[in-house]
This record gives structure tokens, sequence and C-alpha cells, in this order.
């Protein structure tokens, strides 16, 4: 009995140690639990939750637990803040034998707009920080610039504009202190065209202070009368010095600037304009020159005619076309118009470009109309006129001779400026008439003997007789292969002389208007636009050849007349 208790004695201590230090380590655990639960938590927090619309606010979001890399979604932010800067930090620290760990993130923010706006909640490994609302006021009363080493500044040319007219808006940045990494945001404007039209850094001396100034000038046109708002515009830079061996530069500081919003008052087109175009500039001027001197111009050579038109305060695309040039005995090609802007300090300097070849059919005195254009003086609020005189030229050479064949009973063509013929005693015109019916039913008789006496013979008559092979038909189709629109009007010419002696003319263009054939007609405007036009149009070359085929076609049947008409004198020998 003794024995047995003795163990009894022994073992039991055993058994309480045991039990104890499982104790502890389910305990332990259970701590251990419980603290990494109470750990895992999101929490957001501002320095202060009142600023003025020019101020900022910074945002401090810290993340208590496993930290496995990562960041929150930021993006809500933006809906009503500007994300000036974000910083990122780790930290590992032990309180009272406590271990702590979080990460945590820093922002600068910058509200976009008055009034009551939020933060709103941001998640992180299924955490959620809580929402904060920020009031953002007007701006605070500035102090004065000897006081101010940073500002912002909105100057408008004109408190009153009319519609359609240049407006300049000149947005400075002063600073007396260093800065960079400068970020500007661009104007824009509802209801205006805005264009950036000068950039430029200087110093200038403010109540005794010397500033270094970065400006911008920007041209605005608005689209339509009524109030026209200039909205604020928010600049951001980095003040301090910049250490590149630093990598978080503490010794520097971000800067968010904010100008003012400004209104202007934007006027309807008077009622007494009466210009057919509304083109209110400072001023408004047309240019005429030619590629060469107009004391030279000859029929069928072309000279090249400029006029530019340049509107001081208006865009390119606000300048109307020219009038189209319409004189009779002249042959134009005009270019595509070009257009151009020219910026500065002043604004935009709009010009515009037409080029037009010209080319005279015969000699004479020619007159090109004036050109005027109605424009309103935006300096002296008055309509004026801008008139390009009309210019008067000589054209030498020679016209083609009239075709020597007429259709009866038509009238000879009368040039302008030619006296009116007289008219003729009927009997003498009668007489010639009768002549010509007397001869043409002589034709006709032998004619018809000579295809009788053919017969009689056992010869047959072709329908279409093959035209024999001229001088020009090989040489029209080797220009038309070779593409040069030179050779192939020279070709052309040649070949119309072959076939129709009594073509006598030194250009394809009277050539054209002698024969009057559509097909011709169409070859030389393609072959004009080709050789005058500057920049050369390129040439159709499958319309260039359809047009040969359809005039050899007209040839064969001229060609078959001329066979037979040769044929007739056979029968006087």
């Amino acid at each position: 009995m003794r024995r047995s208790n003795k163990k009894q004695l022994t073992r039991g201590p055993g058994i309480r140690l045991g039990v104890g230090l499982y104790g502890l380590c389910f305990i332990f655990v259970l701590l251990g639990l419980a603290t990494i639960t109470r750990a895992s938590e999101l929490n957001a927090s501002v320095d202060r939750d009142k600023i003025a619309i020019d101020e900022t606010v910074n945002l401090r979001l810290r993340y208590s637990g496993d930290e496995s890399g990562g960041q929150p979604d930021f993006e809500l932010l933006e809906k009503d803040f500007d994300i000036l800067s974000r910083q990122q930090s780790n930290q590992y620290r032990v309180i009272n034998g406590r271990a702590e760990s979080f990460v945590e993130w820093t922002l600068s923010l910058a509200p976009k707009r008055e009034g009551e706006l939020m933060i709103p909640s941001l998640h992180y490994k299924d955490q959620v920080s809580n929402a904060i609302p920020i009031a953002v006021s007007e701006p605070q009363s500035r102090p004065e610039d000897s006081e101010r080493k940073v500002f912002l500044e909105v100057e408008l040319d004109k408190s009153k504009v009319y519609v359609q007219e240049q407006l300049l808006v000149d947005v400075r940045l002063y600073t007396t202190i260093g800065l960079h990494d400068i970020a500007t945001q661009p104007l824009q404007v509802t209801g205006a065209h805005v264009e950036k039209v000068n950039e430029q850094r200087y110093e200038r001396k403010l109540n005794g202070t010397s500033y270094a100034v970065y400006e911008l000038t920007y041209a605005v046109f608005a689209d339509s009368s009524g109030q026209l708002t200039i909205p604020a515009l928010a600049y951001a830079a980095v003040a301090g010095r910049r250490d590149p061996f630093s990598l978080f530069n503490r010794n520097s500081q971000r800067l968010r600037l904010r100008s003012l919003a400004k209104t202007v008052e934007v006027l309807p087109k008077p009622d007494r304009y009466s210009g057919a175009h509304w083109l209110p500039a400072t001023s408004l001027g047309i240019v005429q020159s030619w590629s060469q001197d107009t004391d030279t111009f000859a029929v069928g050579e072309p000279i090249t005619r400029i006029l530019t038109v340049r509107g001081e305060g208006l865009r390119a695309a606000q300048l109307p076309p020219l009038p189209k040039l319409d004189v009779e005995g002249l042959k134009t090609y005009p270019d595509q118009p070009q257009q151009e802007d020219q910026t500065g300090p002043d604004g935009v300097t709009g010009s515009r470009i037409e080029t037009t070849a010209i080319v005279a059919t015969r000699p004479g005195s020619y007159q090109l109309p004036a050109i005027t254009l109605t424009w309103w003086d935006t300096k002296n609020h008055q309509q004026r006129a801008t008139q390009l005189p009309a210019f008067r030229f000589n054209v030498s050479g020679s016209a083609a001779p009239a075709a020597p064949s007429q259709e009866a009973g038509t009238l000879q063509t009368l040039v302008p400026g030619t006296p009116s013929l007289e008219v003729q005693d009927h009997f003498w015109r009668n007489l010639a008439i009768a002549a010509l019916a007397s001869n043409l039913l002589w034709l006709l008789y032998f004619y018809h003997l000579r295809r009788q006496h053919i017969r009689a013979n056992g010869q047959a008559v072709p329908k279409n007789p093959r035209p024999h092979k001229s001088y020009g038909s090989s040489a029209v189709k080797r220009a038309v292969d070779s593409g040069n629109p030179r050779h192939i009007q020279q070709a052309i010419l040649n070949w119309l002389h072959t076939r129709w002696p009594q073509v006598e003319s030194a250009t394809l263009a009277d050539a054209t208007r002698q024969l009057g054939f559509e097909e011709l007609d169409e070859l030389q405007e393609l072959l004009g636009a080709a050789l005058y036009q500057q920049p050369p149009r390129p040439l159709p070359m499958g319309k260039i050849q359809g047009l040969v085929e359809r005039l050899m076609d007209r040839r064969a049947g001229h060609n078959g007349e001329a066979e037979e008409a040769e044929a007739l004198p056979k029968l006087f020998g």
C-alpha cells in the first residue's frame, strides 16, 4: 500500500504540470488571434476639414496588419480632388514589449470646386476606411504683392468682345523663389475656340519686389453672343532645391496655385453691318502677285496669279473664298486654297492663299475685275472695306484662224469689239445659195455614176473603208503610253493637222474651239490641268485612253468622207 501510494504521489504533479503547459499555449494562441484580428484595420484622417478653394488638405491613410504589397484604389478621390503628391512608408515598432507594423500613405489633395466635398471610403485588403467631409470656401483675401512669394494672375485685353472676335487671355505665374516641375492646366472655355499663341519668361518688378514671370497667352473666339466665362486655372509646382541623390526630396515643397474665374460680355453682330461675311478683325488686306512679268503674257502660255488675304485677329478658317475668275478668252485652272495661322503676342493672324493658272486663248487687252471684302474694325467699331483694284494686262501672239467651212445658214461668230457686219443684199445671198446647191447636185450626180460603174465591173463597195495610216496616229498612241501630258498634247495637235488640214491652230485650245469635238474638249481640260496647275494634277490615264479611242473613232468617220471626196476627181479624168 505504501508503494502504490508513493507512485501516485510522484505521478500527480506531472499530470498537473502537463495540463498547465497546454493551457498556457492555448491562451497564447487565442491572444495572438485576437491581436491579429484587432490589428487588421484601415483608418483615414486629414490635417484639417475646412479649406479655401486655393488651398490643399493632407490625407493620411494607415493600414495595420499583414502587408504584402499593393495599394488602395485612389481613383475615387479624383472626382472632387486633384492628387498633387503621393507618398508611402512602411513602419515596424515595439511599444511596451508589443510589436506593431503598418503601412501608411500620405496624399496632398487640392479641391476642384467649392462647396461640401467628401473624401470617400477607400478599400484595401478587405478593409474599408472611414469617409471624411471637407468644407471648401471661396479664396481668402490675398496679401499685397510685396508679401506674396508665388501667385497666379489672369488678365484679359478686353471686357467686351463681338461674337467670333479675338479675345486675348494672359496667364502669368509670379515667383520670388525657385520653382521646378511646373504643371500647367490648359485653358478650356465652353462655347469658344481656344488656341495658345505665345509663351515667354521674363522679370517684372512689383512694388519694389522683383519677380520671375512665366506667361502663357491664349486667343479665345466666342461662338455665340451672351456671357462667356473664363474658368479658374490651377497650376502645380515644386518649390525648393531638387536633390538628385535624395529619394524623397524632403527639402522641397509642392505648391498648388489657382486663379480667379472671369466673365466677358459677348456682343452680337451689329445690325448696321452689311457685309456678306462677318469678319471682325483689327486689319484686313488683299495682296496680288504673279509668277512672271505680265508684260510677257502670250497666247497659250500659262501664268500663275496668287491672291493672299491676311486678317489680324482672324483665324484662316474664318476667311471667305474669293470670287471665281470668269473672263472671256481666259482659261483658268484654280488650285486648292491654302490656309495658314501665324501666332504671336498679338494673337492669331490668318492667311488664305488662292492660286490660279491662267491661259489666254487669243491676244488682246484683258481686265480682271476688282475684289472687295467688307469687314468690321474691332478697334474703331465701324465697318470697313478692303479692295484689290481691277488689273489690266495685254496678251501678245496671234489667234487661230476661224474654220474655213461652216454649215449652211449659220452666221459668222463676231469677236467682241469688232464692228457689226452690214446686212448683205438678198439677191447676192440667194445667188450664192443657188450656186452652192448646184455644185452639190453635180457632185452627187457624178458620185452616183461612179458607183454604178464600179458595180458594173464587179467591184465591191466597202461600207466603211479603213482609213489609211497617216502621221500622228501611232505618235498619239506612243505619247499616251509615255504618260507625259506635253507629249500627248503635241501629238494630238499634230494628228489633228494631218487629218483636218483646214485646222490651222498653234494651240490645242484653238483646235478644240474650231472642231467642237466633245472628247477633244475634255482632253484639253485634263492636259491643261496637268500642265498649268501648281501643283500639277495627275493624269487619269484610263480616261485619257478612252477619250483618245473615241477621238480615233470620230476620225474614222471623217477619214471615210475624205477618201470618198478624194475619189470624186477621178471621175473627171
